[in-house]
C-alpha cells in the first residue's frame, strides 16, 4: 500500500503537468501550415507587396495562452511574424464555446470544448462557467498587448482611430491595426444589454453564429439552422445603432436572408468560402455573394480546404477571382481563420504568395491592393462609429 501512495503521488503532479501542457500541443497540432517558411514568390509581387495596406479579417490568436508579442515556431501567427508578413490591420476573434466532436455539417449546443482548455490554460475562474467572461477575457489580452507593445500594436475603437493609424503606418509600417470581433454571438448570453458590456470592451464587429444555432439564430452547422430569433431581430437592430458591423460567417442561409431583408448597413462575412469554386453547407451561394455585395458589403475568403476545397496558393486565389467576376474586386478581401484550428498553405509570414498568386491570376496592382486590404479599410472607415 505504501509503494502504491508514493506512485500516486509521484503521478499526481505528471498529470497535473500534462494537463496544462496539453493546450500547447493541441495548438501547435490543430494550427498547422502545408510547409515551413520562408515562403518564395516573385520579385515584382514581393515588390508590390511591400507597398500594400494588407488586412485580415479573422484570426482566432487570442484563444491560445501565446504571448501575441512574441514569436513563436508553432501557429499561424504573432506580431513578429504579422509585421514581417506587412499586415496591416488584423481582426482578432474572441472564440468562447465550441461544441464536442466539432463538424461542420450538425452540431447541438449542450457541449463544450472550451471550459477544459479555459481551465488548463489558467484562465481566470469566472471564465469557466461564463462565455461572456471569455470573451471579455480575451479582449484583455489583446488590451494587454497593445499597451505592452511600444505603439506595434493599436487598438482600434473608431473611425477618428483608424484614421490616425493609416497616417502613422504610412510613415512607419512596422506596425499593426487591432479590431475585436465576436466568433458567435453567445457571449451575450441571451441578453441585448450585454452587447453595451462588449461593446465598451471595443468589440466592433459582431459575427451572430458559430457551430451551433444559439439565441440569436441558427448556425450553417446547427441542429436546425433556422433563421433570426426574436432576439435575434433585436439584436441587428441594436448593433446597427452602436455602428457594430454585422458578421455573417458561419450563418445558416435562413439567418442570412433574415439579416439582408432587414438590414441597413453594409454586411460582412469575415471568412468563407464560396459555392462557386467549393460546394459546402457554409460556402456562400451565388445569390448570396451578390445580396452582400449589394448592401455594400464585403467577403473574406478564407485559406483552409474546406473553404476552398485544397489547401494551396490557387485554391485561394480561384475563389477570390470567382467571387471578384460574380460582383467586382471591391467586395473581396482575405478571411484567413488563422490559428482557428484549420491547416492552412502558409503561416502569416507567407502572405506576399497571394499577392504573387493575383498577379499570376490576372488581376492589375489597383485589383490587387483592394482585395489585399483596401476593401476592409473602406468598409472600416464607412461603418465605424465617429469618435
Amino acid at each position: 500500500m505504501r509503494k502504491f501512495l508514493l506512485a500516486l503521488l509521484l503521478l499526481i503532479p505528471l498529470g497535473i503537468l500534462a494537463f496544462f501542457g496539453l493546450p500547447r500541443l493541441i495548438d501547435a497540432q490543430l494550427n498547422s501550415v502545408a510547409t515551413p517558411g520562408p515562403y518564395p514568390a516573385g520579385a515584382s509581387a514581393q515588390k508590390l507587396h511591400r507597398s500594400l495596406f494588407v488586412a485580415d479579417l479573422h484570426d482566432d490568436a487570442l484563444l491560445w495562452e501565446r504571448d501575441l508579442l512574441k514569436r513563436y515556431g508553432y501557429g499561424h501567427s504573432d506580431l513578429p511574424r504579422m509585421l514581417e508578413g506587412r499586415l496591416g490591420l488584423q481582426v482578432f476573434s474572441t472564440v468562447t464555446k465550441t461544441p464536442r466532436g466539432l463538424n461542420v455539417e450538425s452540431n447541438a449546443a449542450d457541449s463544450d470544448n472550451i471550459t477544459l482548455l479555459a481551465m488548463a490554460q489558467r484562465w481566470p475562474r469566472e471564465t469557466w462557467n461564463s462565455l461572456l467572461q471569455r470573451a471579455l477575457y480575451q479582449a484583455q489580452k489583446l488590451h494587454a498587448a497593445a499597451a505592452d507593445s511600444d505603439g506595434r500594436l493599436v487598438l482600434i475603437r473608431t473611425r477618428n482611430d483608424l484614421q490616425d493609424f493609416i497616417k502613422a503606418w504610412q510613415q512607419d509600417p512596422q506596425r499593426l491595426a487591432a479590431l475585436l470581433a465576436t466568433e458567435g454571438l453567445q457571449p451575450i448570453e441571451g441578453r441585448l444589454e450585454n452587447i453595451d458590456r462588449l461593446y465598451d470592451a471595443g468589440f466592433r464587429i459582431a459575427g451572430l453564429t458559430h457551430f451551433f444555432d444559439n439565441e440569436v439564430g441558427g448556425s450553417a452547422h446547427g441542429l436546425e439552422k433556422g433563421g433570426l430569433t426574436p432576439l435575434g431581430r433585436q439584436v441587428i437592430h441594436y448593433l446597427e445603432e452602436k455602428s457594430m458591423l454585422v458578421d455573417l460567417a458561419h450563418a445558416s442561409r435562413p439567418l442570412i436572408d433574415d439579416v439582408l431583408a432587414m438590414a441597413t448597413r453594409p454586411l460582412l462575412v469575415s471568412h468563407t468560402g464560396v459555392e462557386g469554386t467549393c460546394p459546402g453547407s457554409r460556402n456562400l451561394s451565388d445569390r448570396h455573394i451578390e445580396a452582400i455585395a449589394a448592401s455594400g458589403g464585403v467577403i473574406g475568403i478564407g485559406y483552409w480546404s474546406t473553404a476552398v476545397c485544397d489547401t494551396s496558393v490557387a485554391a485561394i486565389v480561384r475563389a477570390i477571382r470567382y467571387t471578384a467576376d460574380k460582383v467586382g474586386v471591391e467586395h473581396v478581401a482575405l478571411g484567413s481563420d488563422f490559428n482557428g484550428t484549420v491547416h492552412t498553405p502558409f503561416d502569416v509570414t507567407g502572405l506576399a504568395q497571394i499577392t504573387d498568386g493575383l498577379l499570376a491570376a490576372g488581376f492589375d496592382e489597383a485589383a490587387i491592393a483592394a482585395i489585399i486590404g483596401g476593401n476592409v479599410q473602406r468598409l472600416l472607415l464607412a461603418s465605424l462609429p465617429p469618435g
